[in-house]
């Protein structure tokens, strides 16, 4: 069967998976700024980003066999089904270890979202592998910071946001159901051995599970951060969306950048830009200032996952993407439920989450330097 598909071919799971961004994106970031109207301790916050990505990683686990008997597009409908039924539970139950268990859950349903939209638009010729990567990163980006824009126009209290959220996922489902669509075979996935595990490239797995260590930590606990330092919600919304459009903006260019630079070094090139930005945030107090810093430290935090699956997949068979795509959300789902907690140790401190952020880029900009440098050196030595 011919694996190639004309772009409008993947108009529809993009268009689903931005409907599910602006619902995700409002939702994750409301979720720690509701506890306390529905009578939950503020100390949850981290624990429900860390269950929503101990989710992430055990689906990881399990979704290659979900997709491969139930195709890509039935696979989706089904995860973001299971997904509505996290979010309708929410304000239903409003009990701790309720909360925990929906977003766990809902975790799970997110991994086979991922998977299956990563795999279907990397499908194809490998030289579009890239620009349908970043097609599928603006959606997913794009998304999410409209949907911080919701903290400030639709608030956090009451049972609007909800609704707003299941409308969106709903709506995700129709397009699926009733959108003209060609979706991959997934007859014709195969798993990746061990042994072909092993030797995938460790910079590409390592670039995965800082991508989670940071983003996890900023999708958690950066509104909470933002809070401490007395910015209104309103603010926070707009910051959150700022954080994630500098994710969204970034995306040509790591397209761009990938022609001319190797991905390795590129990985250490936005971690040294995202070290930078976080050093303008502790050594001025300027609103402006924080604001402009903080879409470059989206940029950089959001440029790592992509150079990196990218990076995983490069020379691989179309039939082991779904393997390839998995294993690589399985890398970012440790560093996503890692995270969360250790940020929370470094919360009492004066510079709070950016300290755990300055550490975390700072060692994976000294690690893939010398990644890069020891590849240029073998590749010296092999000529």
């Amino acid at each position: 069967m011919e694996n190639t598909q004309p772009i409008a071919r993947i108009t529809v799971p993009v268009i689903a998976l931005s409907l599910y961004a602006i619902a995700s994106g409002y939702l994750m970031s409301s979720l720690s700024l509701m506890l306390s109207d529905y009578g939950l301790e503020s100390t949850l916050s981290s624990w429900l980003a860390s269950a929503f990505y101990a989710g992430l990683l055990v689906g990881t686990l399990i979704i290659e066999r979900v997709v491969a008997h139930y195709g890509h597009r039935n696979a989706f409908v089904l995860c973001l089904s299971v997904f509505i039924g996290t979010v309708l539970i929410l304000p239903l139950l409003p009990i701790s270890q309720v909360w925990l268990v929906a977003r766990f859950i809902a975790g799970v349903a997110v991994a086979g979202i991922f998977v299956v939209v990563e795999s279907w638009l990397m499908s194809g010729e490998e030289s579009q592998r890239a620009k349908r990567l970043a097609i599928y990163m603006c959606s997913l980006y794009g998304g999410s910071a409209l949907g911080q824009l919701g903290i400030g126009v639709l608030g956090v209290i009451g049972g609007v946001p909800f609704i707003a959220i299941f409308t969106l996922l709903f709506s995700a489902v129709i397009v699926l159901l009733f959108g003209n669509v060609a979706a991959p075979a997934s007859s014709h996935s195969q798993s990746l051995s061990f042994k072909q595990i092993t030797n995938l490239s460790h910079s590409a797995l390592i670039g995965c599970i800082v991508s989670g260590l940071t983003l996890g930590a900023i999708y958690g606990l950066m509104p909470v951060e933002l809070s401490n330092r007395n910015i209104s919600h309103d603010d926070i919304g707009g910051l959150m969306a700022l954080i994630i459009m500098g994710g969204m903006a970034v995306q040509p260019i790591v397209t761009w950048l990938s022609r001319m630079i190797g991905q390795v070094l590129l990985m250490a090139l936005f971690c040294l830009l995202g070290v930078a930005s976080i050093a303008l945030i502790t050594l001025s107090q300027d609103f402006y200032v924080m604001a402009s810093s903080l879409f470059i430290l989206g940029m950089a935090t959001f440029a790592l996952y992509p150079i990196a699956i990218n990076l995983g997949c490069r020379n691989m068979d179309a039939s082991y993407l779904v393997s390839v795509t998995q294993i690589m959300l399985f890398c970012y789902s440790i560093g996503s439920v890692a995270g969360p907690i250790i940020a929370d140790s470094f919360m009492g401190s004066q510079s709070g989450l950016f300290t755990y952020l300055f550490a975390s880029l700072l060692a994976t900009t000294i690690y893939m330097f010398i990644a890069s440098l020891k590849g240029s050196h073998l590749q010296i030595a092999g000529e």
